[in-house]
């Protein structure tokens, strides 16, 4: 998504030129240029799928939209396991229409979790649950802290469901580093996600993931935190920045490395 102005071609291209030895794709390109021949791209071209990104939304009270909404989920599994990789992000998703009912809304989480975590180990896949920053509680992620979301993946196998730790949704958070710890004692850290906070917030504020350093985040703190919780897994750059995407993304990509360099390496 930081360069998703690039063609799944172009990303690889540019990828392989800059030595970033592997990506986290997002379900519509690849849904677009095809699900078996985005793995042999990406296959072909030596690189890693790190993640998949996104199930998740299942908040819904209808039956017909919590059905669809499970079924979804399981073809995202299958498209991670295609693509050859282990790890499926998970956006909860916000509170139904008329509700005001967060504790409802995450038990309902809960409910799909439990019949897709043993659907996503039979495939070598497993769910990882991204708490949102708070202002996303209403329409997008009723999950807004680590606290929260390991409350709901330790109902269920660490190889079944763990969580994503993305600094720019809990930054703020005094109690973060502790959960961090507390995932990593479980096993639970599934993925690691990088994006910088900085202000002001564009309209919708979904857009407004700054590059890094440019913000007010520690990317070396919060690293810090995960590796001594014992993760070694990919580190991701996930940015949703409109004036990023308006961009050169082969410069975009080429700046975000050497920010990566610089801020967290």
């Amino acid at each position: 998504m930081t360069v998703k102005q690039l063609s799944l071609p172009e990303l690889v291209d540019a990828c392989l030129e800059l030595g970033v030895p592997g990506v986290g794709l997002w379900r519509a390109p690849v849904q677009e240029y095809g699900v078996e021949a985005t793995a042999k791209l990406i296959r072909d071209a030596g690189l890693a799928v790190t993640t998949l990104c996104r199930g998740g939304f299942l908040t819904a009270t209808d039956p017909a939209e919590r059905a669809e909404a499970v079924a979804d989920n399981r073809r995202a599994v299958d498209e991670a396991a295609t693509l050859g990789t282990d790890t499926l992000v998970l956006v909860s998703g916000g509170l139904p229409a008329g509700s005001k009912d967060l504790y409802g809304a995450r038990e309902r989480i809960a409910d799909a979790l439990a019949e897709l975590g043993p659907y996503a180990e039979s495939h070598g896949v497993r769910l990882a649950i991204e708490p949102l920053h708070p202002m996303y509680a209403a329409d997008r992620c009723v999950v807004s802290t680590l606290t929260q979301a390991l409350d709901l993946a330790e109902r269920f196998p660490s190889h079944q469901v763990g969580v994503t730790v993305d600094t720019y949704h809990i930054w703020w958070d005094d109690h973060a580093p502790a959960q961090i710890a507390r995932a990593g004692v479980g096993g639970r850290i599934h993925s690691f996600q990088l994006a910088d906070w900085t202000t002001p917030l564009p309209e919708g504020v979904l857009n407004g993931r700054g590059q890094i350093g440019d913000g007010s985040i520690d990317m070396r703190e919060w690293k810090a935190y995960v590796e001594a919780a014992g993760y070694t897994g990919p580190i991701e750059v996930e940015l949703f920045n409109d004036a990023l995407w308006a961009r050169d993304g082969r410069e975009v990509l080429a700046e975000t490395a050497a920010r990566f360099v610089e801020h967290v390496a």
